[in-house]
């Protein structure tokens, strides 16, 4: 378990993107955040009290999570700095990248002399298998995206919500660095070697027996040439029965290559379902979750009820309007094959 309250780290990003890991953290577990540390050409913010380290400290922080996310998860040498000025204020340090903590000589001698704890969440089990694809009990949802950072995690963590407030038995599988923060268990699927992907995602969510469903972490998208192997992975290791896709309105194109274009919904739903269909033939979409924070209130419900139309799915943003009608169209079609 990770010591918490936590400060989280923004460093001096300028993209709201590249704070994403300590934006999720902020928005799904606030009674754990006293406050953000932002450096001098910061132009994000959380929206929490801007706190240096030893101020951080006397207000009960006990964890620094260095929540930023960049190309290759490279640690930069001012977030090395940090990290030991955080350890010499007296705080553990806690990080997502794949640069890991324990790789930084000067990092690993701050924690010895302060007797504190370095923790890198981005490392996967030792004992995974490759997967089989075989048949295994209980349901499965996966969220899967036009694109990496629509909102895939927000989506599933949405769900889970939702679904407990119906009395449906549910989980959350974290599949990335924040949702593992969150979460406090899952598989950095990112991190995990190629051949060992699908099974990675087959031990995340494993056979269950108690009626409930797994809802399953998203990562990147089939379209994205950068991380299309990961979504491929997840899509044959998860065997889900259900699928949510998620999109960001209004982005101009695929994240980090200028010029190269999103998918169309329909098109990007459909290869995502041919793809499930290798490990579960029986795979459906039963919704579509929108990212509408580029639009007025007005066209964000237009956008919606055109998806809807679109692709005969219901269609919400599941941090506007909940996601309880993605939900109750899964039950109504999950109740309705059980029944069958």
């Amino acid at each position: 378990m990770i010591p918490s309250p936590y400060l989280l780290y923004l460093g001096n990003a300028t993209d709201e993107l590249s704070v994403k890991t300590s934006r999720g953290v902020a928005v799904w577990r606030p009674e754990l955040c006293v406050g953000e540390y932002r450096g001098p050409e910061s132009t994000v913010t959380l929206g929490l009290p801007h706190l240096e380290f030893a101020e951080a400290v006397a207000a009960g922080a006990r964890t620094l999570v260095l929540g930023v996310a960049n190309a290759g998860g490279v640690m930069g040498p001012q977030a090395i700095s940090d990290a030991v000025a955080a350890l010499e204020a007296g705080m553990n340090v806690v990080s997502g990248l794949h640069d890991r903590l324990v790789a930084h000589p000067e990092i690993t001698a701050a924690a010895a002399k302060a007797g504190l704890q370095l923790l890198d969440v981005r490392n996967p089990p030792t004992d995974l298998v490759v997967g089989n694809g075989r048949p295994r009990s209980g349901r499965r949802l996966l969220t899967v995206g036009t694109d990496c950072s629509v909102g895939k995690m927000y989506t599933t963590l949405a769900l889970e919500r939702e679904m407990r407030q119906q009395g449906i038995r549910v989980d959350f599988r974290a599949t990335g660095q924040t949702g593992i923060l969150i979460a406090h268990s899952g598989v950095p699927i990112d991190a995990v070697v190629a051949d060992f992907i699908s099974g990675a995602a087959e031990w995340v969510s494993p056979a269950r027996t108690d009626g409930g469903w797994d809802l399953i972490e998203g990562q990147g998208s089939l379209f994205h040439p950068s991380f299309a192997g990961v979504s491929l992975g997840l899509l044959h290791g998860s065997q889900p029965d259900a699928l949510v896709l998620c999109h960001e309105i209004g982005r101009p194109h695929i994240r980090g290559i200028p010029g190269r274009p999103l998918p169309d919904l329909k098109t990007c739903l459909e290869a995502n379902l041919t793809a499930a269909r290798l490990t579960n033939p029986a795979v459906i979409a039963v919704g579509v979750a929108l990212n509408t924070s580029r639009l007025s209130p007005e066209d964000a419900r237009r956008a919606c009820a055109e998806v809807e139309d679109l692709l005969e799915l219901p269609c919400q943003d599941p941090m506007v309007t909940g996601t309880d009608r993605i939900v109750d169209w899964m039950m109504q079609c999950f109740a309705t094959s059980t029944a069958a």
